[in-house]
């Protein structure tokens, strides 16, 4: 009697798929990229809380005046600013970002692409921490 591994063709499958989507994804996409310096910033932007978005209040900026703390997150350039606080609201809230946001993300100069590219590429580092965290081994 022969033994027929249902799961294992399951997962070739579903490998097989995702292979073919990457492929596809790929030839649609073909301008879905980010400079490493883009990608250091998104890198960056994971220890940036949401309050760095907003603009420091006077009370902020009296203590940081009077304590000598003042660090600025903001980048100079405004491209990479965008993508900075593209990148931070993706770390905090994935694809639930305000519409406002993705809009002046990508009047920047980026493309939707480019913010699909980020997002997944966050989502899946997301993933493998909180598999790290209960101890999971990654696949």
């Amino acid at each position: 009697m022969a033994y027929v591994a249902f799961q294992e063709i399951g997962a070739a499958r579903i490998a097989r798929d995702a292979v073919l989507a990457q492929q596809g994804a790929a030839a649609i996409r073909p301008d879905a990229r980010l400079s490493a310096l883009e990608w250091q910033v998104v890198a960056l932007a994971r220890r940036d809380g949401v309050s760095s978005l907003r603009e420091p209040s006077r009370l902020t900026r009296a203590i940081s005046n009077i304590f000598g703390e003042s660090r600025n997150p903001r980048l100079a350039d405004p491209s990479l600013e965008a993508l900075r606080r593209m990148a931070v609201l993706s770390w905090h809230h994935g694809y639930s970002v305000p519409s406002h946001e993705v809009r002046a993300f990508l009047a920047s100069g980026y493309s939707a692409d480019q913010y699909e590219l980020m997002v997944d590429s966050i989502a899946v580092a997301l993933s493998d921490s909180r598999r790290a965290a209960r101890g999971v081994a990654a696949e």
